[in-house]
């Protein structure tokens, strides 16, 4: 049932809860007279004490009295019963599920761009990294770091978690309906090259669409002049549009706090005024994964050679 017909039906049930009438003799001498013509359904039957079709599973009333309109006389109308409106109430809110669940499976193919994004999510976190407690409560104060415009910049060393770290978050956020993006500015700048202004224009203007952008890997891109102005042209919109930003980089904190030049300068502030600097330090995770990977190559090797 679409949204149209729900309003007209919760209107329909208003209306005759509230111009439902007494059952007087002359009421009930009209019903009588009506009652002749009216064929059951098989789950139906006359209830004697008013007249009225009523449910045997419920007992409710599946019919309802009306005056007419302008003139003497009633209306006999058809109701819901009990049992009617809530599996009506049960198969709309099956229909807004199934909505809900085909609306997060597009934003998730919008905003997790690449497949293994898909995998980074607090179920496959192995409980080895502390800081990823951060991630769970940035999740569930949300509202709280979308109303207040707080990102995150995540920086350690290569394979500390950081890239994990935010696609959980991002993950998390889709599942509750939340519109993320999670890419980088190497992807960013492929679709801004050889593009006219007023495209680059709206590209960018798209991506403050999201209610939350992940930028991964911040300072593995190229550093010509045209790309640190595209940066800036991002970095700053997303500034201007108030919503969080959440970035990941390899470099260190002082790097950041003190850039090269005025282009970085010009980034690196927007970003350290909007997002809170979150430490990764210890064990390479990456490091730990390829060598269990190599592991297992040998032994699958190691068992071929048997066969």
């Amino acid at each position: 049932m679409n949204k149209d017909v729900r309003s007209v039906v919760g209107k329909w049930k208003n209306f005759c809860s509230k111009h439902m009438i007494e059952i007087t003799a002359e009421v009930r001498a009209a019903i009588d007279r009506a009652t002749g013509d009216i064929e059951l359904a098989g789950d139906e039957y006359i209830e004697q004490a008013d007249g009225l079709i009523h449910c045997k599973k419920c007992c409710g009333s599946r019919q309802t009295v009306v005056p007419r309109f302008g003139g003497s006389g009633y209306f006999m109308l058809r109701c819901l019963c009990p049992c009617q409106q809530k599996a009506q109430e049960e198969r709309k809110a099956m229909e807004e599920q199934r909505e809900r669940m085909e609306r997060i499976k597009r934003r998730k193919a919008q905003g997790l761009q690449d497949r293994y994004l898909y995998d980074y999510t607090f179920a496959n976190d192995n409980g080895q990294n502390p800081v990823m407690e951060k991630a769970h409560a940035y999740v569930e104060h949300w509202r709280e770091a979308y109303r207040d415009n707080t990102g995150l910049l995540l920086f350690g060393d290569v394979g500390t978690g950081k890239s994990f770290f935010a696609g959980c978050i991002a993950n998390a956020l889709l599942d509750r309906d939340v519109p993320v993006l999670m890419t980088n500015f190497p992807s960013i700048l492929n679709r801004l090259t050889g593009v006219f202004a007023e495209d680059r224009a709206a590209f960018i203007a798209s991506l403050d669409d999201y209610s939350l952008l992940v930028i991964d890997d911040l300072g593995v891109e190229r550093n010509t002049e045209y790309a640190m102005e595209q940066m800036f042209t991002v970095i700053d919109s997303r500034y201007r549009s108030k919503k969080p930003l959440i970035v990941t980089t390899n470099l260190k904190l002082e790097e950041i706090k003190n850039p090269p030049d005025l282009a970085h300068a010009r980034i690196y502030d927007r970003i350290l005024e909007r997002c809170a600097p979150v430490l990764f330090s210890g064990k390479n995770f990456r490091e730990e994964g390829a060598k269990a990977t190599k592991a297992a190559a040998k032994e699958i090797v190691r068992k071929d050679n048997k066969i």
